[in-house]
């Protein structure tokens, strides 16, 4: 669990506009960590994460996307039916509310990065950290079955 940058770049909606956006970021080498691509009708919000923040800074200006930055917090974790709701839970109460939230897709049994907007970066990480050093916090759905073999 760590904060990072998240970079939301405002776009025309029209043919193009993201493939621009895409294909610069990818010529610069930039690896994306976790992006979501919303549309309010003539426009649209891409929001990423990407591993080289500054670089991807540079890129976008260098292309003049509209740009702002947040931070937000990337949470690992396991790629398995209600990980998710487990942290919403965790956080509702706590009465730590989360703007809105995207994950990435991840891998059959391996991790995902859950990226969240919230108001209260540093006690929302006290509180998942102080949960997840309980085993007994840990849902049995997300507990590890050692009966299955791994693949």
């Amino acid at each position: 669990m760590h904060i990072d940058t998240q970079f939301s770049i405002f776009l025309i909606n029209k043919p193009g506009v993201l493939a621009q956006v895409l294909n610069a970021l990818a010529d610069g080498k930039v690896n994306i960590i976790a992006m979501t691509l919303m549309d309010s009708g003539e426009h649209g919000v891409l929001r990423l994460v990407s591993a080289q923040p500054a670089h991807a800074r540079g890129i976008l200006k260098r292309i003049s996307m509209q740009v702002t930055e947040s931070e937000v917090l990337c949470v690992t974790l396991p790629n398995k039916p209600g990980a998710l709701a487990d942290i919403a839970t965790q956080l509702s109460q706590e009465h730590i509310n989360i703007n809105y939230c995207y994950v990435t897709a991840g891998a059959h049994g391996g991790k995902t990065t859950g990226v969240l907007k919230v108001e209260d970066l540093k006690k929302t990480m006290k509180i998942l950290e102080k949960h997840t050093c309980k085993k007994k916090s840990i849902p049995q759905r997300l507990r590890p079955n050692p009966s299955q073999k791994a693949r």
